[in-house]
């Protein structure tokens, strides 16, 4: 089960020191800067990047009716995660 933000706030604080208050302004103000320097890509190290990525336009098909339609062009957030955090996460490769 995922951690909540209480949880995690509550962790961050027990290992750097700091209250569960200032642990939530300092998560807060890092997403802060990350949505706002996610348009030139914004790197976590470690961790991995969010980047802004532009999809082109496609055909598509209705799946209800069948019929063929055009997919418009449109930019979407990925997130890349880092080589270094797939190695931590996935140590028994199969």
């Amino acid at each position: 089960m995922a951690m909540t933000k209480s949880q995690i706030l509550d962790y961050m604080a027990k290992k750097t020191g700091l209250t569960k208050k200032q642990a939530g302004l300092f998560i807060n103000e890092f997403v802060k800067l990350a949505y706002k320097e996610a348009k030139k890509s914004f790197v976590i190290p470690g961790l991995g990047k969010l980047v802004l990525v532009q999809r082109k336009a496609r055909q598509g098909r209705n799946p209800k009716t069948g019929e063929v339609i055009t997919i418009p062009a449109k930019k979407v957030v990925k997130f890349r995660v880092a080589k270094q955090a797939k190695d931590a996460i996935l140590v028994n490769k199969a």
